[in-house]
């Protein structure tokens, strides 16, 4: 895991996401963010913190409550750590150009001893505690999705107490703003009226 990918992507003299230090933060809990990102096409990035980084991947529709929904989620390159705080606007141009706001954020856990060898298996168990997202989830690889190279997963939510048929997508606000995409476009000086699309109406 490292940042290799991430930084080649990116002109830093433009874009205004972190860069990253590359330095291991010592919180004693795992974070956990989801970013909505109105790009080329309205997305939610999904990102765990493991060994330094965050594990990143897209999830078109964004997560589900409902355990008989599976999401799928494309793998995409780690994150650094200062990721997870990054809201705002992306210039056009730039790689993944269009507003990011911070959906949810929290902690998480582990429901498998061994992270390294669950993801090299193809199914991590784990407990979000979030703002919008809670409970019991698990990532599981499936054979791939057209012709990307990206390993493709299902992000399925587990039946606990917070699984629900309820949309939380429709839940639109920032977790640290309380800002809509608009308002955030708004805000770094974005292309409102494209990021208002992801808004509800």
């Amino acid at each position: 895991m490292a940042l290799t990918e991430y930084q080649a992507k990116r002109n830093f003299r433009i874009t205004p996401e972190p860069k990253g230090s590359g330095k291991k933060q010592r919180a004693p809990e795992l974070s956990f963010v989801v970013q909505k990102h109105q790009a080329s096409h309205l997305h939610y990035d999904f990102r765990l913190e493991w060994k330094g980084v965050l594990l990143s991947w897209a999830i078109p529709k964004g997560p589900s409550l409902d355990p008989s929904v599976k999401r799928l989620a494309m793998a995409v390159e780690d994150h650094p750590l200062e990721y997870g705080g990054f809201e705002g606007v992306i210039p056009e141009g730039q790689y993944g150009g269009g507003t990011v706001m911070v959906w949810d954020r929290g902690t998480w856990q582990s429901e498998d001893p061994d992270v390294d060898t669950a993801l090299k298996n193809g199914e991590l168990k784990f407990v979000l505690h979030g703002s919008k997202l809670k409970g019991s989830w698990v990532l599981v690889r499936t054979k791939g999705f057209g012709t990307s190279k990206r390993s493709a997963w299902l992000l399925i939510k587990h039946k606990d107490k917070y699984a629900s048929p309820q949309d939380i997508t429709v839940k639109s606000r920032s977790a640290v703003s309380k800002r809509s995409m608009a308002g955030i476009a708004t805000a770094f000086g974005g292309d409102v009226a494209k990021a208002a699309e992801s808004d509800p109406k």
